[in-house]
């Protein structure tokens, strides 16, 4: 055995597993991949977390086709975000070529192709896929700020007009409903509510209204709304294997806030609605958090500080999140320590900014006595990465410059049509096809400003019917009688209907 060699199985052993893996490919050393110096992420750790980071055009988008098949043929479901629209292959076997053919000697991989379930989701109503909405009572005041692009003083006032809303059972569903509740605090007829509500100026509310009107004129109106995706229907198999579910991003460009903060949105259901798994063989699911710098872009300190807790937290529910992003600096150090896979393609030093990122990230490593660093992340190859994860025992592995298997599937779109069809046939498509637009705060307050019915006259005695003869009652009938406790009763049905118990990032929690 040559010392290139040896020193390729010396890494290898620290990717040793005993129970199921995801391959991810083999060491490279001195420009020579090794097939039989496996590098693999253990199942059982995913759900520790990951990043996948990466210049444009490094493979990035090849690297989450890979680990997101590998995961469904374990019985693993996935949510990516189709942000550039060729994900959609996954649902069809690769083709050979001689590319893919040196890539399977280079990774010891016994390479077929293979087709993986997919459902395909839209971020709306205007897109290919099964249209995915939240509400805006579900979604929360503090997700809803960051959409609005509203300040820590604006945030709080969105806050107090939810409170109000929901004591008055004032259900917000879409934009309109929200509106019209604003509306009617800023209005002569709200001077009142809104004097009591406490720290609330008419000028900070009016700013939240032409927030919404910039955020529906981007195609917020058809997000918000209902039904409601339920994070259950994102947990399905096929045939024991995990679905995919892809979500399109249509004009990403035109309201990045909301893409990302609806992500956030399902990672805080999830988080909410998934009970304590402890340690497991494999996650309940895995979510890829694309572009995710977008998040995190003009965040309050506050929301920061949230999106690190639900990332601690949830991996204790079964679920494993990867963040994807160009640069590692993109993520808040309080996120970055929590993830335990990183999976880096090449870096880009032009520029002085760059070199600074590049040496953070060099930082961001376990020491390696077989690569420079800085070297090695401007010098990777396509489909190449720097990666280390966390072995079965939850320790760093040895840092390995690693060349990644090929995907099996499909690597380009299937075209507007097939998803369409594809879309259309799902078991999803006749849940949440149709936008339901039942009473709510914009319909109960019109129904208030609107004058009451003309009351009709007085019937004679000869044109009342006669009353029907009944026993004395009792004493339950005349309690329920009394005007009293009527009203009372009346009440207290009525804060219990509307009652609404918001989770840590202010969503409205199922009950």
């Amino acid at each position: 055995m040559t010392d290139e060699n040896a020193a390729a199985s010396e890494i290898a052993a620290g990717y040793a597993t005993s129970g199921a893996a995801v391959e991810l490919g083999t060491v490279v050393l001195d420009a020579h991949a090794d097939p039989n110096a496996k590098v693999r992420v253990p199942l059982a750790m995913v759900n520790r977390h990951g990043l996948v980071a990466g210049a444009t055009g490094t493979g990035k988008t090849k690297t989450l086709q890979l680990l997101a098949e590998q995961l469904s043929a374990a019985g693993v479901p996935v949510l990516l975000a189709d942000v550039k629209g060729d994900l959609s292959g996954l649902t069809r076997p690769g083709d050979s070529s001689d590319k893919i053919t040196a890539r399977a000697a280079d990774t010891g991989d016994d390479w077929a192709g293979t087709a993986f379930p997919v459902q395909f989701l839209s971020l709306g109503t205007s897109g290919r896929g099964v249209p995915v909405r939240a509400t805006v009572s579900g979604f929360g005041p503090i997700l809803l700020s960051k959409v609005l692009g509203l300040n820590e003083t604006q945030e709080s006032t969105l806050g107090l007009i939810f409170h109000w809303a929901d004591g008055k059972g004032l259900p917000l569903l879409d934009i309109k409903d929200l509106r019209s509740v604003i509306t009617y605090l800023t209005g002569d007829e709200g001077k009142e509510d809104l004097r009591g509500l406490g720290g609330v100026s008419p000028a900070t509310a009016g700013v939240i209204l032409r927030a919404l009107s910039t955020v529906e004129a981007q195609g917020g109106d058809e997000f918000f709304g209902e039904p409601e995706l339920d994070v259950a229907d994102l947990m399905r198999q096929d045939r024991g294997r995990g679905v995919l579910s892809l979500l399109e991003l249509t004009n990403l460009q035109d309201k990045p806030a909301l893409f990302s903060t609806f992500l956030m949105w399902l990672l805080a259901e999830l988080f909410e609605e998934l009970p304590e798994a402890g340690d497991l063989d494999a996650p309940k699911l895995v979510f890829f958090f694309d572009e995710a710098h977008l998040l995190f872009h003009d965040a309050s300190k506050a929301f920061l500080d949230r999106i690190e807790q639900t990332v601690k937290l949830i991996r204790s529910k079964g679920v494993g999140v990867f963040f994807c992003t160009q640069l590692p600096t993109d993520l808040p150090n309080g996120v970055l320590s929590q993830l335990g896979a990183r999976v880096q393609h090449a870096l880009r030093a032009f520029t002085p900014e760059d070199q600074q990122a590049l040496a953070k990230t060099v930082k961001t490593y376990p020491t390696t006595k077989n690569y420079d660093l800085e070297e090695a992340l401007t010098s990777l190859g396509i489909g190449e990465a720097i990666v280390t994860v966390l072995s079965e025992k939850g320790a760093p592995t040895p840092v390995a410059w690693t060349r990644l298997r090929a995907p099996r599937s499909l690597m380009g779109t299937i075209g507007d049509e097939a998803i369409k069809a594809a879309a259309a046939s799902s078991p999803l498509h006749e849940k949440y096809a149709q936008t339901v637009d039942r009473e709510s705060a914009y319909e109960l307050m019109a129904a208030k400003a609107t004058p009451p019915p003309e009351q009709k006259p007085e019937l004679t005695p000869e044109q009342k019917q006669p009353e029907p003869e009944h026993d004395e009652p009792g004493f339950f009938e005349k309690a329920l009688g009394n005007s009293a406790v009527k009203s009372f009763l009346r009440s207290t049905a009525s804060a219990l209907g509307r009652e609404i118990t918001r989770g840590l990032f202010g969503t409205r929690r199922k009950r």
